[in-house]
């Protein structure tokens, strides 16, 4: 085991609090996991773990040793330390350096009758990780990110995402490129569409489907209406126009599930 670090001026530290940053994640293809429940996904996904940091004023042996580590290294905290290292404020004690994984759309396995779920332009990472926990829980085949503005790894996706990001099937194209490669696969696209008149109720789901929900803020690009076998529309009878985008992944691809009657193809 390594030995004890106590300041927050080593080293590893540094290296650490800097993968806090896109660039650096980008730069050195690492990521921080936090949480012994998000670790445990991510090793059951095959992803490369390193250096793991412990704090054992909050996580015991015991709890270690429940984690499949194998012979990675072990390197023990102090409580400050942890606390300057964890982004969350409840982490379990325990994080980990990983390794980053390629997402392209070629390496997509389509079931059947496949259902994908596909986000252009998606800011918050706390939308992003919502929308991958809906997409774990209703086991659609893919998550893609189309022109993203965050990435996968972002801290804050892997906690709101509750280590759903280790789950899924991911990727990250163009929109261009995303389009393309659907009609390969021969797979319908449904728009959400504050502009349209079809319910998302009223549509056949049943078929290859792709859902594709654009950003709050300036909904989907003219490129996905064009290309769009129907544009959808969920109801709203209040007095604001739409809905938050993680909730309308989960109110449209349910109904799709719905309408397969919750069967995974």
């Amino acid at each position: 085991m390594h030995f004890k670090i106590t300041s927050t001026q080593n080293p590893k530290v540094k290296s650490l609090l800097a993968l806090e940053k896109p660039r650096e994640r980008r730069k050195q293809q690492l990521f921080i996991i936090e949480g012994k429940r998000e670790i445990a996904l991510a090793l059951e996904a095959g992803y490369k773990i390193g250096n793991l940091f412990f704090c054992d004023e909050i996580v015991s042996e015991k709890e270690l040793a429940e984690l499949p580590l194998e012979d990675r290294l072990l390197i023990p905290v102090s409580k400050e330390v942890f606390d300057k290292i964890a982004i969350r404020e409840s982490t379990g004690g325990i994080l980990a350096v990983a390794e980053q994984k390629t997402h392209r759309l070629a390496e997509i396995k389509l079931s059947k009758n496949p259902l994908v779920l596909i986000l252009e332009g998606v800011e918050k990472p706390g939308n992003l990780g919502a929308v991958l926990r809906t997409a774990d829980a209703a086991a659609v085949d893919a998550v893609i990110i189309c022109d993203p503005q965050t990435d996968f790894y972002n801290p804050n996706v892997i906690r709101s995402s509750v280590g759903c990001v280790f789950t899924n099937q991911l990727a990250a194209a163009s929109s261009e490129e995303t389009i393309e490669w659907l009609h390969k696969n021969n797979i319908s696209i449904f728009c959400t569409y504050l502009k349209a008149s079809k319910l998302y109720h009223q549509t056949d789901f049943t078929q290859p489907s792709a859902i594709v929900m654009g950003t709050e803020a300036t909904g989907l690009s003219d490129v996905w209406v064009k290309n769009s076998k129907a544009n959808i529309i969920i109801p709203m009878l209040g007095k604001i126009d739409s809905m938050n985008v993680s909730n309308a992944a989960a109110v449209v691809v349910y109904e799709a599930m719905r309408q397969r009657e919750f069967k995974i193809s």
